[in-house]
């Protein structure tokens, strides 16, 4: 099939790269010139494990092309996916500026049937307002669809050649019969594609993002419950994670979610709930105590400190929201980073992948190390926000020879309270008991 994919961020560079993989010829469009020419020269413009090895086979094989030109990639393309921004407004609500302008400039250039998907994580009715845009200006026939990501950054291109499901939303026979006929590479092993209205669909990936961001909520409320009456998170997770109505996934606890999808799902999920007289309580107090949990250290290095950490200098492993992402939107690392540096302390900070995001962001507020041993130098205390695999099983006789103490904040609960008891650290972590 030839494909259109109109974006070329996380998701429709990841969408773009894997339809190309199983054969289809797929231009991805984009305004930005620069990133266009990047892309179009073998530069991948985000890091993703295993993508860059598919990006470079397409491209190489001719099957992955970019272009600035929205009439050229769509011009022959039997269906144009749309991945592009949705960011939150003020009050939740999802832009839908891109997705619209780009419906109504595709209505004053196609010249034949085509399948419009929205690919983009967009509230219900955007599929009726993206036919409308198009309906504006075209009069010949065509289909909007909506099919939702469900992509985890960080394992995006496995969820996406291996999905536990495809979700179709679309009205037409026609559409239906196209989209199956895409996807039916991608669920060989017999994984459903589930069709349904669009309607459905839209509020299918609004409904699976609350939930698993209700499910990690929860779990930080237990664990702050374990800590005051003395219980340990970690066993009381395993007691309920084998409960297979439970699950064990998505119940670690610590210092909150972010990146780009929970976070504005949630807030969206709960504005378009309100402008139908719905108050969604579950999700209003799943966003309040997740904005609490994202500096829930802070009175554990507060209190340590006596009060105050003027003057003292912290190292902080870790910047983006999770590990194998270079992905800082909501990133809890940058909320503990503006309150120590309110605070009068400084940061010395070592990620992977995202220092260069950050620097870009918040610039020489803080201090960037190439090596994450180095940021311990002459740090009155080490703070741990992501869960590097490399942070797992660090060489703890390093840790102590540049540390200036022998104190761990542990946002992410990675090392056991056996071991830190043994190696004779002060270590605080999240609903277990402090080892002194």
């Amino acid at each position: 099939m030839k494909i259109a994919v109109i974006g070329t961020g996380y998701v429709g560079l990841v969408s773009g790269t894997c339809f190309a993989e199983t054969g289809n010829n797929v231009t991805c469009v984009d305004i930005d010139q620069r990133k266009v020419d990047m892309l179009s020269n073998g530069k991948i413009t985000i890091y993703e494990p295993g993508l860059e090895k598919l990006f470079e086979r397409n491209l190489k094989e001719g099957r992955l092309h970019f272009t600035t030109n929205l009439e050229d990639g769509i011009k022959d393309a039997q269906i144009i996916f749309l991945a592009l921004p949705t960011p939150p407004g003020e009050d939740g609500s999802a832009d839908l500026s891109y997705v619209l302008g780009v419906a109504d400039q595709l209505g004053k250039i196609m010249t034949d049937y085509k399948v419009i998907v929205d690919k983009s994580t967009v509230p219900v009715g955007t599929a009726e307002k993206v036919h409308a845009a198009v309906a504006a200006n075209y009069t010949g026939d065509f289909d909007v669809v909506s099919n939702p990501e469900f992509l985890r950054e960080g394992v995006a291109v496995e969820d996406f050649m291996k999905p536990d499901r495809v979700v179709v939303g679309c009205s037409s026979e026609r559409a239906e019969k196209v989209m199956g006929e895409l996807y039916a590479p991608f669920v060989r092993q017999g994984n459903p594609v589930i069709f349904m209205d669009e309607k459905s669909a839209e509020l299918t990936k609004y409904a699976a993002n609350s939930f698993l961001a209700t499910k990690i909520t929860f779990m930080n409320e237990i664990a702050r419950v374990c800590e005051r009456v003395g219980a340990d998170v970690d066993k009381v997770r395993k007691g309920i994670g084998t409960d297979t109505r439970i699950g064990n996934r998505f119940l670690f606890p610590g210092i909150g979610y972010g990146g780009s999808c929970f976070p504005k799902d949630v807030k969206a999920l709960v504005k378009s709930s309100s402008e139908v007289d719905y108050d969604f309580k579950i999700l209003n107090a799943v966003e309040e105590i997740n904005e609490e949990q994202k500096t829930y250290l802070m009175p554990k290095i507060n209190m340590h400190f006596d009060g105050n950490i003027k003057g003292l200098r912290f190292a902080l492993w870790g910047l983006a929201f999770k590990p194998n992402t270079d992905d800082i939107r909501e990133a809890p690392a940058l909320y503990l980073i503006d309150e120590i540096v309110k605070d009068g302390g400084e940061v010395v900070a070592f990620d992977p992948e995202a220092m260069d995001n950050v620097k870009g962001v918040i610039g020489d507020k803080i201090q960037y190390t190439d090596n994450m041993y180095d940021a311990l130098d002459n740090a009155d205390a080490l703070i741990i926000a992501t869960e590097w695999g490399e942070f797992r099983n660090p060489n703890f006789e390093r840790i102590t020879t540049n540390l200036k103490n022998k104190i761990i904040f542990d946002g992410r609960n990675l090392f056991s309270l056996d071991k830190m008891q043994d190696q004779g650290y002060t270590y605080y972590s999240i609903g277990r008991k402090t080892i002194k």
